[in-house]
């Protein structure tokens, strides 16, 4: 087998390979090093960790239009290739190299949330439940036919972090289950249904931006779903900052929107279209993340609304 996975959320999958009899795990395909921070420093990413820590062969092309990377790839002569959250586009002829085809572990219950950002926009669109799909990989994006489902809800609190770590371990044990009676899931792979497609865009820098016209709810699940990275980001007292952790309260305020209405240690809270939001913790522009208190102490305060 030949596994390719950058993030955390690619880890559970590749230990469940790894550890399991029935699988030999050839190489695994990650993308390169890339400067964060900074400090423009490389930063590794979870799965070449992973994948160096227990001794696999790993590659990490830029580009697979190379026809070289297509012909090094299709060497391994794998049974199968498992693909989750590898985040490159792989050629059509890859995907009919294995025996069995090309796997996916996606992060929601397809046909919802095709695409980059699935755990993003669930959260965003205020979505209860969540879940992982196995799926075979064809050329139309994330369109092929299941394998296997499994559902998960989405918690009240959860962020985009917290909800990656469940729905990670969770496709690790979906996949080990299509895995165990491979033959009769591939035999029975089901087409997606043509109703409720919906798409996950990649996120971009204007989905950071928190627009105090919307409402209180609305802006908590965007700070959510943006946490912990690459963070929801707005200005307070004039001062750009990253908020990471907000509460929306449905009380009524006649103070247009974006206004402070209070700025106290138990945080900031700031009226919307529709009820007030809460910041509770955020991070000024060049410095580290810090609850409310610690911010209000170094910063002056403002007059409260009247």
């Amino acid at each position: 087998m030949v596994f390719a996975g950058t993030p955390a959320f690619a880890v559970p999958t590749l230990l469940m390979l790894t550890n399991h009899d029935s699988v030999d795990v050839v190489a695994v395909y990650t993308q390169p090093d890339r400067t964060a921070g900074r400090g423009q420093k490389l930063r590794v990413g979870e799965v070449k960790a992973t994948a160096v820590a227990h001794n696999l062969t790993l590659e990490q092309p830029l580009d697979w239009r190379d026809e070289r990377v297509v012909a090094r790839f299709a060497r391994y002569a794998p049974d199968l290739f498992i693909v989750a959250a590898y985040g490159l586009i792989l050629p059509a002829s890859t995907l009919a190299v294995s025996r069995y085809g090309t796997l996916n572990v996606h992060a929601s219950v397809l046909p919802r949330w095709r695409g980059a950002a699935p755990i993003q926009r669930a959260i965003m669109a205020g979505d209860h439940e969540s879940g992982v799909t196995i799926m075979q990989v064809i050329p139309a994006l994330d369109a092929g036919p299941v394998l296997g489902t499994a559902t998960c809800p989405i918690a009240e609190s959860d962020t985009a972090g917290s909800l990656s770590s469940k729905l990670a371990e969770l496709g690790a044990r979906t996949l080990c289950e299509v895995l165990a009676e491979l033959d009769k899931a591939l035999a029975s792979a089901a087409p997606q249904a043509a109703v409720g497609v919906t798409y996950a865009a990649k996120l971009t820098s204007s989905d950071r931006a928190l627009d105090w016209r919307e409402s209180a709810l609305v802006l908590e699940r965007k700070i959510r779903a943006l946490n912990p990275e690459p963070l929801a980001v707005t200005e307070v007292v004039g001062l750009p900052v990253n908020i990471r952790t907000a509460i929306a309260m449905q009380a009524l305020t006649l103070k247009p929107p974006g206004t402070i209405l209070a700025w106290t240690k138990d945080g900031i809270d700031i009226a919307t279209t529709d009820g007030i939001l809460r910041l509770l913790e955020l991070q000024p522009a060049g410095k580290r993340v810090m609850a409310v208190r610690d911010f209000i102490n170094g910063y002056r305060q403002p007059a409260p609304a009247q």
